[in-house]
C-alpha cells in the first residue's frame, strides 16, 4: 500500500448572500486529497516515453544482435508497467470534501471515477474518532455512516475531527 499525503485546507468566510436579507452564516470547508507525484496526464506521458525507450532498446537486441526473445518479455514488462500505471492514474485526483454551510453537512468523496455526495442535518451528526491510531473520522447520524479523513495523516486527522466537531456546535 502507498504512502498517501494531505493537502488540507479550511476556508473560513463568506457562503454568499441570502436572498431574504438574512446575514449568511459562516462556512467551513474541507478538502482533503492524495498527495501524488503525477497526474493522469503526466502518468500517460511518462508511460508514453518508457514504452519508445522500451522498445527502441528491445528491437535493436533482437534485430541487430539476434536475440528475439527480448521482444516478449519487453512487451510483459510494459504490460506490467501500465497496468500499475492505470490504477494509479485512476486513483491520483481521489479526494474528499466536508462542508459545513447553511445548516447543512455535506460530504463529498470521489474515488476513480465514481463521486458520492452525503448531505446530513448538522445538528443530528457525531464526529466519532476511533481508538486505533490509524481510524478514519466517522461521521454518524440516524443509521447512516461516512468515513472522512482517509487521506490525513492520523495528526491531522484528529484536528480535522476537532475543528469539525466545533464547527458542528456552532451550527
Amino acid at each position: 500500500m502507498q504512502d498517501l499525503g494531505i493537502a488540507f485546507q479550511t476556508a473560513v468566510g463568506d457562503s454568499g448572500g441570502n436572498l431574504d436579507g438574512r446575514t449568511p452564516l459562516p462556512s467551513n470547508d474541507w478538502l482533503m486529497k492524495r498527495n501524488c507525484s503525477l497526474t493522469p496526464r503526466q502518468a500517460g506521458w511518462f508511460y508514453f516515453s518508457i514504452v519508445c525507450f522500451s522498445t527502441a532498446i528491445a528491437v535493436f537486441f533482437a534485430v541487430w544482435l539476434g536475440a528475439w526473445l527480448v521482444l516478449p518479455f519487453a512487451g510483459l514488462e510494459l504490460l506490467g508497467l501500465g497496468i500499475a500505471l492505470l490504477a494509479y492514474a485512476r486513483h491520483a485526483a481521489d479526494y474528499e470534501r466536508v462542508s459545513v454551510t447553511d445548516g447543512m453537512l455535506v460530504v463529498e468523496t470521489a474515488s476513480a471515477s465514481r463521486i458520492t455526495r452525503e448531505v446530513f442535518n448538522p445538528r443530528w451528526v457525531r464526529v466519532e474518532l476511533g481508538e486505533s491510531f490509524r481510524a478514519p473520522v466517522v461521521l454518524r447520524s440516524d443509521k447512516r455512516s461516512v468515513q472522512v479523513g482517509l487521506y490525513l495523516d492520523p495528526y491531522r486527522r484528529r484536528k480535522f475531527a476537532q475543528e469539525l466537531a466545533v464547527a458542528l456546535q456552532r451550527v
